[in-house]
């Protein structure tokens, strides 16, 4: 595994993170197992969030924990709070954010979060209000360090003049389907593709300038929730390129496409969100070698992208 230091808040993070999202799939006993083995594999970074069946997720895993050798300090715990789909809103308050976290800390039975993620932009945001919950949850000992996910960089801006702690993470899209954090640059001032359009306000340089860690959730996925593309016959070039590299490096595809995120110099970091612990050792491989420069460039333009 390789491990990083994000903004000088947090020592050895693993570059691979698990996703906990779909962990009310398991009992307590899987569950505890998977926590281990993902330990083993070199993942000390789980991420959260209060909509992950609805609390359920965080539960699971707060169960299972106590069944693991693991301390609290050996893992980094993050979770997400904003979302209300229930209520068919996002909300940013001051109230909701406190509530949510003090919701998270009792399902996941633990005193403090490592990282509290705003998840998704609330329309209505006050800075202000944001900036005084950060200040409380800090006071209390109850979080160490905030981000946010899927905010442009004009959001993070008006953040960032309100609120004093250091925004350290901002979790977006990416993978190899779903590339648009870098096409704007490639293409920009290109009136062939669409691909040259600016969807993020440059949030990826943004980020790196500020020293913001990308996490990358469905690193795998293609569109947003369409399935998975690797062995997609629909990605017949793609799935060419990736198994051609797959057996140079010995590895499954799925950690070659891994690789190639952890490839950009951004340090981003991918999300695994499966339950499945030879599924997640395959992607853990993906910390084992790297890509050449050349070989970027190959699997991107597999993906279906040109050169302009």
């Amino acid at each position: 595994m390789i491990y990083q230091n994000i903004a000088g808040k947090i020592d050895k993070a693993s570059s691979i993170i698990l996703g906990c999202m779909r962990m009310p799939a398991l009992n307590k006993n899987e569950a505890a197992d998977l926590i281990s083995h993902a330990f083993d594999d070199g993942i000390n970074y789980f991420d959260h969030a209060t909509i992950y069946g609805d609390g359920e997720a965080e539960i699971r895993f707060g169960e299972a924990f106590k069944d693991t050798d693991l301390k609290r300090e050996d893992v980094i715990i993050q979770s997400k709070c904003g979302l209300h789909i229930d209520r068919q809103e996002f909300d940013w308050s001051k109230e909701d954010i406190i509530e949510s976290v003090e919701g998270s800390l009792k399902r996941l039975d633990m005193d403090y979060l490592d990282v509290l993620l705003l998840h998704r932009p609330d329309l209505l945001f006050d800075p202000v209000e944001v900036a005084e919950a950060f200040d409380r949850l800090e006071k209390e000992g109850k979080v160490r360090c905030f981000g946010v996910s899927n905010v442009t960089s004009g959001q993070l801006e008006l953040l960032r003049k309100y609120v004093k702690q250091p925004l350290v993470i901002n979790q977006l899209q990416f993978s190899l389907d779903q590339t648009q954090l870098i096409d704007g640059g490639l293409y920009m001032n290109n009136m062939t593709t669409d691909r040259s359009i600016d969807r993020d306000n440059g949030v990826l340089d943004y980020c790196r300038l500020n020293d913001i860690t990308i996490q990358a959730w469905s690193p795998l996925q293609k569109g947003m929730f369409g399935g998975c593309f690797i062995g997609d016959p629909e990605y017949k070039e793609l799935n060419d390129v990736l198994k051609k590299l797959a057996d140079k490096y010995k590895v499954s595809p799925a950690a070659v496409a891994i690789a190639w995120i952890l490839r950009h110099p951004a340090k981003i970091q991918p999300i695994a969100g499966t339950m499945n612990k030879g599924h997640l050792k395959d992607i853990c491989d993906a910390a084992s070698f790297r890509l050449t420069h050349h070989e970027w460039y190959e699997l991107y333009l597999a993906s279906g992208k040109f050169l302009p």
